[in-house]
């Protein structure tokens, strides 16, 4: 792995705790439902509005990256996030679902 290369927990490490700590924040979970609107898109993390600093939303970033709930990819030119929906809906069916529904 490069030096560089973001680390991504496998599909079989994710665990519910994690997540859920992820997602108990609002911005985070706002995140998350943007996302899980076009599960099969990508975007550009800077095109997120939230309310924070830029430091903010790199933390932000790197929770919902190490609980498992994103994927992300450095392009060069920006950070691109995607949500894991197929892993997630496979160790855990229907909590994102569940989650944005009580949002």
């Amino acid at each position: 792995m490069a030096a560089d290369e973001l680390v991504h927990p496998r599909a079989e490490d994710l665990e519910v705790g994690p997540i859920l700590l992820a997602l108990a924040d609002a911005n985070r979970r706002r995140v998350v439902a943007e996302l899980a609107e076009r599960p099969d898109e990508e975007r550009l993390c800077a095109s997120f509005d939230l309310p924070v600093s830029k430091s903010s939303r790199t933390r932000h970033w790197r929770v919902l990256r190490e609980a498992g709930l994103v994927h992300q990819r450095d392009a060069g030119n920006g950070l691109h996030m995607r949500l894991r929906t197929e892993d997630l809906d496979r160790r855990f069916p229907g909590l994102i679902r569940a989650v944005i529904a009580a949002g």
